[in-house]
């Protein structure tokens, strides 16, 4: 009798892992296709928000819904998109094209420089963090602190930060709640009515999340102007 072949034992942990790499590949070979003919249809530039809508539109349709009131949700689609935006900046600038990366612009020109002279720093903390795959996957914890650690620099490296009373302005409290899931709640209903697919615009959504981010940390660790 001719015994059948067991494929279970063919399938080993590295086998897997090497699948899903090797998928995640390929998903960042489309999404940075897409991303450069978006950045080339706009010649002005787009902030990272707006380049994810397009992203998500025809004839795209490469990123799925986000949740922009969840930073650990949002972070996965926040890292793919740099991830591609670095690579590209790279590729490009042998090219004698420029990629100018930030949240609020994202644009794609030529270069001032000769063609292959104009090579991006490649010390930049930044790139090296997003070209880094390992980082793709963090737990939401480490999300969280990760944005907390990102605004408390920017705390004190600037004094005119709003206090916590001027952020929960911002989210429309008349004074400084005393339960952080309050903010949560308030947070939530503030982005979905300043989402520009609800007629908001990026500026708002910024504001919001740096408003947020400053009340986690104020909750977490005292107010963070002290």
């Amino acid at each position: 009798m001719t015994r059948l072949h067991d494929t279970r034992k063919d399938y080993t942990p590295t086998d897997t892992r090497r699948a899903a790499r090797q998928a995640l590949e390929s998903h960042i070979q489309q999404l940075s296709a897409a991303v450069e003919a978006c950045l080339r249809e706009a010649r002005g530039g787009l902030s990272e928000l707006e380049l994810i809508r397009r992203l998500q539109a025809p004839p795209w349709q490469i990123v799925g819904s986000v949740d922009y009131a969840n930073p650990a949700a949002l972070y996965p689609v926040h890292f793919l998109l740099f991830h591609v935006l670095y690579r590209l900046r790279d590729e490009l600038a042998e090219r004698g094209e420029t990629v100018t990366i930030s949240p609020l612009t994202i644009s794609l020109r030529e270069s001032d420089v000769v063609a292959g002279t104009g090579l991006p720093d490649n010390s930049d903390p930044l790139r090296a963090f997003y070209l880094d795959l390992n980082h793709y996957k963090m737990s939401e914890d480490d999300v969280l602190r990760m944005v907390d650690d990102f605004w408390a620099g920017r705390v004190h490296q600037r004094p005119a930060k709003k206090s916590a009373a001027e952020a929960a302005s911002v989210l429309g409290f008349d004074a400084l709640p005393a339960d952080f899931l309050v903010v949560k709640h308030r947070f939530r209903r503030a982005v979905m009515q300043a989402h520009p697919d609800r007629g908001g615009d990026t500026e708002r959504v910024q504001q919001l999340n740096e408003a947020f981010a400053t009340l986690r940390h104020y909750f977490r660790h005292g107010d963070p102007s002290c």
